[in-house]
């Protein structure tokens, strides 16, 4: 609008005529900027209008009018700048007429009295409390754009405001996120942003009282001190009314809990609202339909990107073991890496790998953290979370800390800390809800290696030596007994070993059949791992060999061949610590099996060797059988055939000597495997249906699906080709309902093989490119080279 004409007329009597007035300048509401008051008092009208040019009296009235009726008094706010040059109509007998009006018109008829303007109170000023912005930001890219589509979704709500958690452990990175992200998207704040720092997690106060809050940030919008309710709910809902209707960024950094937040939550929807906190803050979720963004450790090329913008690229390039080793130190976490960058950016005459060297010693890695400042001290910053914790949760914390492997299940954390499950899956969920622990799968918990370091160290402060080995004896048993359970589901014709009662206290899980037990394998792998090379270190060295074999038969079927051999390695290190003559015995033959698959023969004779001189010196008929059992293994992939016959023969009149018929249907089929490289083809034939008849009298599905495939392998070389392909396919079938992906790989080999022999290059191809991603997963590095090759030559 550029001109409102308002015409003033004597003879109308305010007393009774003021509404009318009041409803004309009510059309106009909400339109200009400045603010002045028009005054209309009860006393006769002028004889003339009111001094000065109508161009001074005659403004864009605006926004609201005020009235007393005990004075009759109006007030209008309006623009009164800049009105030269308007064109604002003649004043004539006491009447201003309009003789030229654009835009809104408002006629007031006739007012009796005079027309006084007076400048009104200013404006309230538009806080902008952010900090500069985060120097060095890197990475975040999933998380930005996380923050973006919830304020996209929230945009689509009329009733309550968008509120963004951010949670993690201390010196993550919540803040520098958040203000990374309000400072990229400040255009879609116009009417201000407002920032306080709660404290909730601080050495240097106490976490900030929600009336400290709601005071400063009505200290923002400029509220007189008198005007400020001494009530805490008078003060939120002024500081709501403040903000009510505006498009605002409100962030609330490091919160404690909800009940600290819940009163600076603004009333509408114009809001945007960021929280970071430790804590999870679920009460949050639930109450005000928060959207949570739970922050992890930065990835490595994030985590090289902001040392290198922080020190420069050519240092970082200039010693790239050193940079490697400095982010292995850090791991992701951006605070730790924050000091590392201070502390080489103070001593640029410091070689990387002099600050590398600084962080290599377990016990002093923390100290060397420490920047003096204590916002940038990484142990304070760790210990404001933990100086909060009651102190069961801290106990389990730092029991966690102890147990080896990258994370922890529900059912082994039972075992760890003694409590029932109930009270575990409390203290867990409590500690991922601080930030503590980090549940990344489905009822696994990890802990972050620094927290780790820092909870590990508040253990051995507050938890006595017997108290850790008594827990860590519950798990390794917890481990133990459960892998052992497995091993007899996967395997139930394998001979067993004995194993103690487990210590009181520890639940071993109950797996219930095959696909629980390779579900359960599967989970705790790194885990068990972990433990068992452990064990020495507790003074537990017994468990160390019997944990090799209750894995034994997992190791076997998943065709994990490396992790097979350092599991009996260790087995060997540990049977030898122990000196038992059957655990060396047991971990030499089995220790040189693992060898033999990995085509390293020279060892593997050694420790074969080594057990059948054990087994035949403590005359032990059964272990000397299944030792000419891997001899056969070994010298049949040396290429050796007929010593490999010769061995699997002994060993078969051994099981058969023993009644083990399990193991003699075994020993038939490696029988026939070498009658058939050595081209006695019908021996190989009855050897093999020999053992397909044992194997299918007592169920025993993996020797029947072995002793399928050599019958395949024996029908390629006697070029029948279909009828290899017949049993290829029904032991594939077999291998794979029993999720044997070792020898499902072979199988596929020689499956490519028969199609090939066929001239079905197609189908070869397919085959030999599914064994070769098996190869591949399972580290067999030759077969992955041979299948490389025939495919190849296919191509070509």
């Amino acid at each position: 609008m550029t001109i409102i004409a308002l015409a003033l007329w004597p003879g109308l009597e305010a007393a009774d005529k003021i509404g009318s007035v009041i409803g004309a300048f009510c059309g106009v509401v909400g339109i200009g900027i400045s603010t002045y008051s028009l005054t209309l008092a009860r006393q006769p009208p002028p004889e003339a209008p009111p001094n000065g040019s109508p161009k001074q009296l005659i403004q864009d009235p605006i926004i609201e009018i005020d009235r007393s009726t005990a004075s009759g008094e109006i007030t209008v706010t309006g623009d009164h700048n800049n009105v030269a040059g308007h064109n604002v109509g003649t004043v004539a007998q006491g009447a201003l007429t309009a003789t030229s009006i654009e835009g809104n018109v408002v006629q007031a008829g006739v007012l009796k009295g005079d027309v006084h303007l007076h400048p009104a109170a200013q404006r309230a000023p538009i806080p902008r409390q952010l900090p500069a912005a985060p120097a060095s930001f890197v990475g975040r890219h999933e998380e930005l754009a996380q923050l973006t589509a919830a304020l996209d979704i929230a945009g689509n709500s009329t009733n309550t405001a968008m509120v963004s958690i951010i949670a993690g452990t201390g010196g993550i990175g919540k803040t520098w996120l958040t203000l990374h992200w309000a400072r990229q998207n400040i255009q879609l704040f116009p009417d201000g942003q407002l920032f306080v720092d709660l404290r909730g997690f601080s050495p240097a106060a106490d976490p900030m009282p929600t009336g400290a809050a709601v005071r400063g940030f009505l200290d923002a919008f400029d509220i007189a001190p008198e005007r400020i309710p001494i009530e805490l709910s008078a003060q939120v809902a002024l500081y709501r009314s403040c903000i009510a209707e505006k498009r605002m960024l409100i962030v609330l950094d490091n919160a404690r809990d909800t009940d600290q937040i819940s009163s600076l939550l603004p009333g509408t929807s114009t809001c945007t609202v960021i929280l970071t906190s430790r804590d999870q803050l679920p009460g949050m979720t639930t109450a005000h339909g928060a959207q949570r963004l739970t922050l992890g450790v930065l990835d490595e090329d994030e985590a090289r990107a902001m040392l290198a913008e922080r020190i420069g690229r050519e240092r970082v390039g200039a010693e790239p073991a050193a940079t490697a080793e400095l982010l292995a130190r850090c791991a992701g976490l951006p605070l730790a890496l924050s000091i590392v960058a201070s502390r080489a950016t103070t001593h640029p005459e410091f070689s990387l790998e002099v600050l590398a060297g600084e962080l290599r010693d377990t016990a002093d890695r923390l100290t060397a953290f420490d920047q003096g400042d204590i916002g940038t001290n990484l142990t304070a910053v760790l210990s404001w979370s933990y100086s909060i914790l009651p102190i069961k949760q801290a106990e389990v914390l730092c029991l966690i800390s102890l147990a080896p492997g990258p994370d922890i299940s529900l059912s082994a954390a039972v075992s760890l800390s003694g409590l029932s499950a109930t009270q575990a899956q409390s203290m867990l969920r409590a500690l991922e809800k601080m930030s503590l622990l980090e549940q990344r799968k489905p009822g696994r918990w990890q802990m972050h290696d620094l927290v780790r370091l820092y909870a590990t160290k508040q253990a051995d402060t507050t938890q006595s030596a017997d108290q850790q080995n008594v827990a860590m004896r519950r798990l390794v048993d917890f481990y133990l007994h459960t892998a052992h359970a497995g091993d007899r589901l996967l395997t139930p014709g394998r001979p067993s070993i004995n194993i103690s009662e487990p210590t009181a206290g520890c639940r071993p899980q109950l797996l219930v059949d095959q696909s629980a037990a390779l579900t359960w394998f599967d989970s705790e792998h790194s885990c068990l791992l972990a433990t068992q090379r452990s064990t020495g270190s507790w003074g537990i060295p017994r468990a160390g060999w019997q944990m090799a074999w209750a894995l034994d038969s997992f190791h076997r079927r998943r065709g994990h061949v490396h992790d097979h051999l350092t599991a009996w390695q260790v087995g060997l290190a540990a049977a030898q610590r122990e000196g038992d003559p059957s655990a060396l015995l047991l971990a030499h033959r089995l220790l040189g099996q693992v060898w033999a698959r990995l085509d390293r023969y020279t060892e593997a004779l050694d420790h074969l060797t080594m057990a059948l001189t054990l087994a035949q010196e403590a005359k032990d008929l059964l272990a000397q059988a299944n030792t000419h059992n891997a001899l056969a293994l070994a010298y049949g992939r040396k290429g050796e055939d007929e010593k490999a016959l010769e061995h699997a023969v002994e060993g078969l009149h051994l099981f058969r000597t023993l009644h083990e018929p399990v193991l003699e249907a075994e020993q038939l089929n490696a029988a026939g495997w070498y009658l058939t490289r050595l081209g006695q083809y019908e021996q190989a034939r009855a050897h093999c249906g020999a053992a397909l008849t044992l194997c299918r009298r007592h169920n025993y599905r993996e020797g029947e699906a072995d002793t399928l495939d050599t019958l395949g392998y024996l029908a390629h070389h006697m070029k029948q080709y279909d009828e290899a392909l017949d049993y290829y396919h029904r032991a594939l079938t077999l291998f794979r309902e029993l999720s044997y992906t070792y020898y499902e790989a072979d199988i596929l080999d020689r499956l490519g093989s028969t199609h090939s022999a066929l001239g079905d290059h197609i189908q070869a191809s397919h085959n030999w490119l599914q064994a070769l991603q098996l190869y591949q997963n399972q580290d067999r590095t030759k077969d992955v080279e041979r299948i490389q090759h025939q495919l190849d030559d296919l191509a070509g």
